[in-house]
């Protein structure tokens, strides 16, 4: 892999500059010789983390010691935690991904950006490697800007006043029984955004559909749709090509996860997979989800 060595400005204050590694052209960078706990006790630190968050769309820090709560306080940094996730464990502030031969079915992901079945979304994420794969469990990070931007413009037309419908239930009900996944819709009622959303702070246009995005809510009009229902073909083969482009590799950025790494990603313009390939081995994750507003 090329790696395209990047040393910011020094901040205000006492601080020194963040090392930057470059990753790939379009995501990812890490941050080297510098430890989470110090970044949360400096503010000038932190600010440049943040810029650097929007700039690289996800950051990686290797060799990171720290407790569990100095790993909440530094995600506290970025705002609210989320109240937790309800298809796993929760403990202290953290989501724990802990995945063994004991974990239903192996179940890992698709592409897909935290809670977007959520109304109000998350708006990034801190994960910690606890415990890593013998060998594999790899999470891959897609730009979902660039993803967008790269659309032709036909499509672009197309897509550009759409919105579409995202379930939790869809996803995590689809092996429950169907009383199980009825209660889960009414306790995680589905949620709607724009298929092309702005993002908050950088204004960038992002393509927003992933696995929990089950349809376009507004496809069917007269515009789009001569008899019946002969829409249903082109929205859905469009929806998924839609989903299809995270899967992009120059779109991404691969990590390989080592003891006491940490990855931390904006939601609002990325999304990530988990690759599924290190079972009988144990892999033990811990993330803290910063809380989002909405989509509009």
């Amino acid at each position: 892999m090329h790696t395209f060595q990047v040393e910011e400005s020094a901040p205000a204050g006492n601080s020194s500059f963040i090392n930057v590694k470059q990753l790939t052209r379009n995501i990812g960078a890490e941050l080297l010789d510098i430890q989470i706990t110090d970044i949360t006790r400096d503010d000038a630190l932190f600010a440049e983390v943040q810029s650097l968050l929007l700039k690289h769309k996800v950051l990686f820090l290797r060799d990171q010691e720290m407790t569990r709560a100095q790993h909440v306080e530094f995600a506290k940094k970025f705002g609210p935690l989320e109240d937790g996730h309800p298809s796993t464990d929760n403990e202290s502030g953290v989501v724990l991904l802990y995945k063994d031969m004991s974990s239903e079915g192996h179940y890992e992901n698709s592409f897909h950006s935290d809670t977007s079945w959520r109304e109000t979304p998350s708006a990034a994420s801190v994960l910690r490697c606890v415990e890593p794969a013998e060998l594999g469990g790899d999470t891959i990070w897609a730009n979902m800007v660039e993803a967008y931007r790269e659309l032709p413009d036909h499509i672009k037309d197309e897509v550009k006043d759409l919105r579409a419908r995202h379930s939790f239930e869809a996803v995590f009900g689809a092996s429950k029984p169907l009383e199980v996944r009825h209660e889960l819709k009414e306790q995680f009622p589905d949620a709607e955004h724009p298929v092309v959303r702005t993002h908050p702070e950088t204004g960038e246009e992002v393509l927003y559909v992933d696995i929990f995005t089950t349809h376009f809510t507004n496809f069917h009009t007269p515009d789009r749709v001569r008899y019946g229902a002969d829409y249903s073909p082109g929205a859905n083969d469009l929806l998924q090509h839609l989903k299809s482009r995270a899967a992009i590799p120059e779109y991404q950025v691969r990590w390989a996860w080592t003891k006491n790494s940490v990855a931390i990603w904006d939601n609002r313009s990325t999304q990530h997979y988990a690759v599924q390939d290190y079972w009988p081995a144990v892999r033990k994750m811990e993330r803290a989800t910063i809380a989002g507003g909405r989509t509009f």
